[in-house]
């Protein structure tokens, strides 16, 4: 491993231990409510919870504490040192996971996880801060953890601190939901958001969020679900633009600045995690790995978590780090390295690591990045030189060079110094499953997985138990939100496809919204359909032809076809010869298809489908025979010849959804349409398909 973990005496805590507790409580707070302040010496009414300084000016507690009284101000109580006397300091919540308990479920052990929120303080002070782990949660599980949290003792609220062993886990790595689960110590009432802490590698692996009930432990929320806060939907202009690099780079600016600093005896957190560590197996020791990391805060961050996870996947014996919530920032990229083995081997991976981040496409660029890089690269060297071979600092030292020389370096966005970007049709999607449970009435299975251009799909979460139809929405939302975050690129958002069976090609997926302050999904990103039915294996004539339609419909301009419906009326659709015999580029369209299509619709849409095509229009709703078309029908028209090919098409609907939902009544003839897009290049899973090329 790269990053071994150290072990000292079991069941010792020396100075080390004494060292590290100190740290801990130092930077621990308790959370009250915004009114009339507080009284350390009076009742704590005012009282919510617990929470410690993650980084100078945040704080990082529970949802469920922070969130407990009126609106999103509290009060912030916290200590800077023994005999200090105790500091108040008004704060705000600016991001809550969740940022409300589902179905008004009061405060406590109630609100769902991950239970984490974000405190911002109003006016700056001097505080301590905690050292949080950059280890993916994954890898962590068994060792014992220090807790620090305020409880009332007789009347007075009191600092405390414990040890509690990890004894397993609440949930799956699939489920958002999941817990660390904890024992060994009683929990008291109030330490809910103070800090989790690894004994033996020094360092937050969690936030307390419940006790239990009559009984010692409770649970603990993984530090890596912060991963998951909103991600700023464009490119990023600076770093206060999205909170979680704001923090994380404070906190190791933090780290780093007071391991060199020439001022003070006090014992640093990188201090105590020297006299912690045991491992020889080590690639990087503690005084590397915050200097390292400091350097890395000086830097933009990644464009996107999709990049950073391009970046990863072109290292050397990276394994995959797919199974957790996805690395977000370059110290996050640096966990993600510690899967892999030990030895110079791993140590020359984290140096490659730091030279993909040198010549990394930037969101933006300051006055002071390329001094950055400059100190990037000359730590970089000044490692290399003294511990690894020559034929790898020559190497580098090539990457160094080249990298110079690019005239692109305000913003690398053209094509990445790690590889040449994909071309549209190869970015990765969101595929979504839902396959109906026959023998229950409107119950489900899913899963969610990112559909890479290779044709494989990483799996991100599933749940075979059966999903209500009405719950759907609301117990996909986690797991989607996940799957975007690892495709989406700033201002160009991912595809997601819907694989259903026939039957339910009208479930309007695009209509859901994964938060109420969220536009539906179909307005945010292209949304389309395909069927999961298994058909019988085509003859050679048809594949060759399905082949040459898919590729017709990418190179030519497209023409639609409404096939069902005539001045008006609906009519069969046309068999299947009859449907073979239109222009290749042809894109059928289906004015009455409906939300739960009858047999003769079905069949249909199973000729059209037969008949070798990939792309259809299909309009949902209920069938009025009343109703006049000629608008719709004009507007299909339309739209497929300015898409112009099959790979414009699905944006071009979401613009049509997008107009609708801004009230654009020139666009009101595309409400409900759904595109039915089955990519060949991406078979869905156990489909029994071969991959054709493209």
């Amino acid at each position: 491993m790269i990053d071994g973990l150290g072990r000292g005496v079991p069941g010792a805590f020396g100075d080390s231990g004494l060292a590290l507790r100190d740290l801990v409580m130092a930077a621990t707070v308790r959370i009250h409510g915004p009114e009339g302040g507080y009284d350390p010496d009076g009742p704590s009414g005012s009282f919510l919870g617990s929470g410690f300084f993650i980084a100078p000016s945040w704080v990082l507690t529970c949802a469920h504490v922070a969130l407990q009284g009126e609106g999103r101000d509290v009060t912030v109580v916290f200590e800077t040192g023994p005999r200090s006397g105790e500091t108040a300091v008004a704060g705000a919540v600016v991001a809550a996971l969740p940022e409300a308990s589902p179905g008004g479920a009061g405060p406590g052990a109630g609100w769902p996880a991950p239970d984490l929120a974000l405190v911002r303080l109003s006016r700056p002070v001097d505080h301590a801060c905690v050292y949080v782990s950059e280890r993916p949660a994954k890898f962590f599980g068994g060792e014992p953890v220090l807790y620090s949290g305020w409880t009332e003792v007789g009347g007075r609220l009191k600092r405390l601190s414990g040890q509690c062993a990890v004894q397993g886990t609440v949930g799956g790595w699939a489920d958002s939901d999941e817990q660390m689960r904890l024992g060994g110590d009683v929990l008291p009432p109030g330490v809910s958001g103070g800090p989790a802490v690894d004994l033996h590698r020094g360092e937050v692996v969690g936030v307390l969020k419940s006790q239990l009930l009559g009984a010692m432990g409770g649970t603990s929320i993984a530090i890596d679900r912060l991963r998951s806060l909103p991600v700023p939907a464009t490119m990023a202009g600076a770093e206060s633009d999205d909170d979680y690099q704001a923090v994380f780079h404070a906190h190791d600016r933090y780290h780093a600045d007071r391991h060199i600093s020439r001022v003070g005896t006090d014992r640093t957190w990188t201090d105590v995690q020297s006299s912690l560590a045991t491992g020889a197996d080590r690639a990087l020791t503690p005084q590397q790995r915050v200097t390292l990391l400091g350097r890395l805060a000086e830097l933009p961050p990644p464009v996107s978590t999709h990049s950073l996870l391009d970046l990863l996947f072109r290292l050397p014996n990276v394994h995959s780090v797919d199974r957790y919530p996805a690395p977000r920032s370059w110290r996050d990229g640096l966990g993600a390295l510690y899967e892999t083995r030990g030895g110079e081997a791993a140590l020359e991976l984290v140096l490659r690591y730091c030279m993909s981040v040198i010549s990394a496409e930037r969101p933006y660029v300051t006055h002071t990045t390329a001094t950055a890089e400059q100190k990037l690269w000359d730590w970089v060297k000044g490692l290399a030189d003294s511990q690894l071979s020559r034929e790898f600092r020559n190497e580098i030292t090539r990457l160094w060079s080249a990298g110079r020389h690019r005239t692109d370096r305000e913003q690398r966005r053209a094509a990445p110094a790690y590889g040449e970007r994909p071309r549209e049709g190869e970015r990765p999607f969101v595929l979504l499953e839902l396959e109906p449970r026959g023998w229950e009435r409107d119950s489900y299975d899913w899963r969610v997985g990112v559909a890479r251009h290779s044709g494989e799909v990483v799996p991100v979460a599933e749940d075979s138990r059966g999903t209500p139809g009405h719950s759907l929405r609301t117990r996909l939302t986690a797991a989607l939100t996940e799957a975007f975050r690892r495709c989406d690129e700033p201002d160009s958002p991912a595809m997601l496809q819907v694989a259903v069976v026939q039957a339910l090609l009208g479930l309007e997926v695009d209509g859901w919204q994964l938060s109420p302050d969220e536009p539906p999904l179909g307005v945010t990103r292209p949304v389309v359909v395909r069927c999961s039915d298994q058909e019988s294996p085509l003859s050679e004539d048809e594949a060759r032809e399905r082949r040459a339609r898919w590729s017709r419909t990418w190179s030519a301009a497209m023409q639609a076809e409404v096939i069902d419906c005539e001045d008006g009326l609906r009519v069969p659709v046309p068999t299947e010869e009859s449907l073979r015999s239109l222009a290749y580029e042809t894109v059928p369209v289906l004015c009455r298809y409906g939300d739960r299509p009858d047999g003769e619709t079905s069949a249909g849409l199973a000729r059209v489908v037969r008949g070798g095509f990939h792309v259809a229009l299909l309009r949902r709703g209920m069938d009025r025979p009343d109703v006049v078309c000629a608008d719709f029908h004009r507007g299909a028209v339309a739209t497929v010849a300015e898409a112009g090919t099959a790979d414009q098409l699905p944006w071009k609907i979401q613009e049509l959804r997008q107009g609708v939902r801004a009230g654009r009544t020139e666009m009101f003839w595309s409400d409900g349409v759904a595109l039915f897009y089955d990519d060949p290049h991406h078979p869905l899973p156990g489909s029994g398909q071969l991959l054709e090329a493209p």
